[in-house]
C-alpha cells in the first residue's frame, strides 16, 4: 500500500519525532511505501529514515523551489512546479492519506483532502493522527461542524482519527482488505 503522509519539515520536539519513527518503521516493516513531499529536512526526513531503514520505498513529491532539500537516494522522486501540484501527485500516487503534526502547509494539505473527499472526487481512507494531542483542536471543530450541519456526510465517513501508529496502520490495512 502507498501511504501518503503530510507532515512538518521542521525539527519538533521528541514528544512528536518519536511517535513518528515508530510510525515510519511500522509502515517500512509492513511492506509499505510512502508516499511524502520529498524533503529531507525535519519530520519528514523522520519519516523517510524510518520506512527507508525498515525495508519499505520512498516516493517523494518535491516543488521547483523546495527542489534544494529533496531527499536523494528516494525510490522515486518527483518535482512538481507549484503546490498545488504537488498535493495532486501525492494523492493520485496514495492508495490512503495520513496527516501528521504540522503547520499551515499540513493544515492546507488537510483540508484540501479531505474537501476533495467530502465531494466524491477520492474514497481514499484518511487519517488525522493525532499525537500527543496535536489535533484536539480540530476533531473539536470538525464535530461542531457536523453538528451544526456543516458537513454533507458523518464525520466518520470523512476522516478517520487516530492516537497513535498502530491504531492508524490498522485501520489503513482493514480498509484495504491486508491481514495484519
Amino acid at each position: 500500500m502507498n501511504i501518503c503522509v503530510f507532515c512538518s519539515a521542521a525539527d519538533l520536539d521528541d514528544r512528536y519525532v518519536t511517535p513518528a519513527r515508530e510510525f515510519a518503521e511500522l509502515i517500512g516493516r509492513g511492506g509499505h511505501a510512502l508516499v511524502w513531499g520529498g524533503s529531507d529536512t525535519g519530520l519528514m526526513k523522520v519519516m523517510a529514515d524510518g520506512v527507508q531503514e525498515a525495508g519499505g520505498k520512498l516516493i517523494g513529491v518535491s516543488v521547483e523551489f523546495l527542489a534544494h532539500k529533496a531527499r536523494e537516494g528516494a525510490d522515486e522522486m518527483v518535482v512538481t512546479k507549484d503546490l498545488a501540484e504537488r498535493k495532486a501527485q501525492m494523492l493520485l500516487r496514495a492508495d490512503a492519506v495520513v496527516i501528521m503534526v504540522g503547520g499551515t502547509g499540513t493544515l492546507d494539505e488537510a483540508t484540501e483532502i479531505l474537501e476533495l473527499r467530502k465531494h466524491g472526487m477520492h474514497s481514499k481512507p484518511v487519517v488525522l493522527l493525532n499525537t500527543a494531542g496535536f489535533y484536539d483542536g480540530l476533531k473539536q471543530q470538525f464535530q461542531r461542524m457536523e453538528a451544526e450541519g456543516f458537513l454533507p456526510l458523518p464525520l466518520t465517513d470523512l476522516v478517520f482519527f487516530a492516537e497513535d501508529g498502530v491504531g492508524t496502520l490498522a485501520y489503513l490495512e482493514e480498509k484495504a482488505g491486508i491481514q495484519g
